[in-house]
């Protein structure tokens, strides 16, 4: 499907636990002009996008209570709607820590809709965990954990607010060929030529946002004309990318760990592109995945 003019018509999914702010995340894209569906059906969105054009953006909630609702439907949904030509689809994925989503629970003395009647905390880790792979296929990933409602909704704007001259979100990520290549990503680079900080053990046990370690990656010799050709190759590109209609594009570092060379080629990259202007978020996979590991074994 597309929508007026030709144009491709802008579909935001918006999703994650309650709690962390969906309805105002909602809400605040209402505000920018999108017509704004909460607690739509997985079955009536394809519905929805085959009928007549749409004749501005669509905000579409996913709620995990909604009667179809599945991970594997909205992984699938997400993933046809990156396939449609006439489609520009991101999926926001609103994320807040266990701590904050039990306080907020405590203060408004709300029942979780997945634990009625039990403690918010069973709840809350059991949604979490349903929406794993959900929060895996993001295309825009918002922590409101130490975020004001007014903040959500100015970094909701951030992103989806109309800008000339800026029309496509940037993603930065890093990741251990260990566990894969990232779901969603347009370009990969290999880091693992590098020089790993793994085997200094003065090293070893920080990652690749610490300044010493960073220092011993950029004195391999090989990193400098890597990086530069990485970046060249990039922005040759983006301009392309944007006259295409893409809304989104992820570029992916990998390295053994996912801990020190791939986070600081990373770093670097998302640094240059938003000094250059463009709209650019990161995500460590492997770093994320440990702090949650420390969480959970923090709670149990």
């Amino acid at each position: 499907m597309s929508g007026q003019n030709g144009h491709r018509a802008q579909v935001v999914m918006v999703s994650g636990p309650s709690g962390a702010g969906r309805s105002s995340a909602i809400n605040a894209l209402e505000d920018l002009g999108f017509e704004a569906i909460d607690n739509m059906p997985l079955s009536l969105i394809p519905r929805l996008l085959d009928g007549p054009p749409l004749p501005r953006p669509v905000a579409l909630g996913v709620d995990v209570r909604n009667r179809d609702f599945s991970t594997d439907g909205m992984i699938e949904l997400v993933d046809r709607l990156h396939r449609e030509s006439g489609v520009a689809a991101e999926l926001l994925f609103l994320e807040c820590d266990t701590d904050t989503l039990v306080r907020r629970y405590s203060e408004t003395r709300r029942r979780h809709p997945l634990s009625p009647d039990d403690a918010p905390l069973t709840g809350i880790l059991h949604e979490q965990e349903l929406l794993a792979p959900v929060r895996g296929r993001a295309d825009v990933l918002i922590d409101t954990s130490a975020l004001t409602p007014h903040q959500l909704r100015a970094e909701v704007a951030r992103w989806f607010a109309p800008q000339a001259g800026v029309p496509m979100a940037l993603s930065v990520q890093s990741f251990s060929y260990k566990r894969g290549l990232p779901r969603g990503v347009d370009m990969v680079f290999d880091c693992r030529f590098l020089s790993n900080p793994h085997w200094e053990p003065a090293l070893r046990d920080f990652d690749g946002r610490e300044p010493t370690v960073v220092a011993h990656i950029e004195a391999d010799p090989r990193f400098a004309p890597f990086f530069e050709r990485v970046n060249d190759l990039i922005a040759s590109l983006l301009e392309a990318f944007v006259d295409e209609g893409k809304a989104s594009l992820t570029i992916a570092f990998g390295c053994t760990g996912g801990k020190h060379r791939s986070v600081a080629m990373a770093e670097r990259l998302a640094k240059t592109l938003a000094d250059q202007g463009w709209r650019v978020s990161k995500r460590h996979r492997e770093l994320e995945r440990q702090t949650k590991g420390e969480h959970v074994v923090k709670q149990g």
